[in-house]
This record gives C-alpha cells, sequence and structure tokens, in this order.
C-alpha cells in the first residue's frame, strides 16, 4: 500500500507510537508481553495504550472544531492537564454559542 493511501490516524502517529501498534501485534495485543519488552510495568503500557487509542480517536473524529482537537491533543500529549484542556473547550464552545446568538 502506498504512503498517499494509508489512513491519516496513521499518517499523524510518531515512530514511536507506529513501533508500540508494531509490538503489540506481534504479542497477539498482550500487554504484559509488550511491558517486559520496554521493561516497564503494566500500568505504564496500559496508559502508553489509552494515550495512542485518544490519538487515534481524535484523529477520526473529523466533525469536530480544529481547535478542540488542537486543545485534546495538547492534554494526551501532557502539555497541559486534562482538567485545563477542558476548562479552555469549554469556554471556546461558550464564545462560538455567544457568536451565535448574536
Amino acid at each position: 500500500m502506498a504512503g498517499n493511501n494509508l489512513p491519516k490516524w496513521i499518517l499523524d502517529l510518531d515512530s514511536e507510537d507506529l513501533e508500540f501498534i508494531r509490538k503489540f501485534v506481534l504479542y497477539s495485543g498482550s500487554l504484559k508481553q509488550i511491558a517486559k519488552s520496554y521493561d516497564v510495568s503494566y500500568p505504564t503500557v496500559r496508559t502508553r495504550l489509552d494515550r495512542l487509542i485518544q490519538k487515534i480517536e481524535l484523529n477520526q473524529d473529523m466533525d469536530k472544531a480544529g481547535f478542540v482537537n488542537f486543545v485534546k491533543q495538547l492534554a494526551i500529549e501532557d502539555r497541559i492537564s486534562l482538567d485545563e484542556a477542558k476548562l479552555i473547550i469549554e469556554k471556546y464552545k461558550s464564545e462560538k454559542e455567544d457568536e451565535k446568538n448574536e
């Protein structure tokens, strides 16, 4: 499959995410085996998987505003807290709603 035929969600993943997916497939989804290969704890791998799932879901949700996706991505990457992301998104949506009502 040529690179331009790959889904956008795959193209937006970094090399570490792709390597994680490769290991996930090779280890038949065994998070314990993946944890052993990375020499980390099971909860660490579970958190990594959860963040990867969030990244994929975020990319597949094309109906939402680009700004909202940007803020969510910052939270997923731990650049801002989840609480801060929620506040920013709520403020953004509130302002968008106010603009509609003017």
